[in-house]
């Protein structure tokens, strides 16, 4: 017969269930922020041209290092002397502030990614050698379920209206309207609207995939610790 747990390791059962769902989204968002990403979006089926003249070659050219500007520790001047073959700057004044604060997003998330699996091994040692490896389990798959509902209806929303939940997105987390930009500008050439659906929509579904796993691999069953 299975002892019952006290009250700290009910406690941090639910603490682990809470770390779960931003653990396996950012998870997610960390493997889209890669140049594989970048060379399967470009090339999927029907993905949207660029009518100002950018070809499949020059979106990778000019998208891989401002992909690499976000994860670096470089400054804005990465991006900044950047020009194209017209001796132009790549970015304008306003595109470039927005990459600074698209950077700090980034790399706060990216913080906060490692703090989550940092959080979640030594609550998973504690557990252990705690004698609460039931509770810590039972967490896992609470937090699985919890990533499922979550961003099955994220991903609900993005597939059936994606407009309203990216400007949501973007009011959340950037200030006033620093995050709109002509048609023109080199980063709605680079990544346009069906490049954020589909990054959403990809990263839900990766995160989704690992939170059924949890959900049913870490639920404990009789026999088991």
């Amino acid at each position: 017969m299975q002892r019952e747990p006290g009250l700290l390791p009910r406690i941090l059962s639910w603490l682990v269930a809470a770390l779960v769902p931003v653990a396996l989204t950012l998870s997610a968002v960390r493997l889209l922020l890669t140049p594989a990403f970048l060379q399967g979006e470009y090339r999927t089926p029907g993905f949207p041209p660029d009518p100002y003249g950018f070809t499949l070659e020059d979106r990778l050219r000019w998208a891989l290092p401002t992909l690499a500007y976000l994860l670096n520790d470089a400054d804005i001047s990465f991006l900044a002397d950047l020009r194209l073959d017209d001796g132009t700057p790549l970015y304008n004044a306003r595109e470039l502030r927005h990459l600074e604060d698209t950077k700090r997003l980034v790399q706060g998330a990216l913080r906060v990614w490692s703090g989550a699996w940092i959080a979640l091994a030594l609550l998973g040692a504690w557990a252990w050698w705690g004698r609460w490896w039931r509770e810590f389990r039972r967490g896992l798959a609470r937090g699985g379920w919890l990533t499922v509902a979550l961003l099955g209806l994220v991903i609900l929303v993005a597939l059936a209206s994606f407009g309203p939940l990216f400007v949501l997105f973007h009011r959340l987390f950037f200030e006033g309207d620093t995050w709109l930009f002509a048609y023109s500008d080199t980063l709605i050439r680079l990544f346009p609207m069906r490049f954020w659906r589909d990054a959403f929509v990809l990263a839900g579904a990766l995160a989704l995939a690992g939170a059924l796993a949890l959900a049913w691999g870490a639920k404990p069953r009789r026999g088991q610790p």
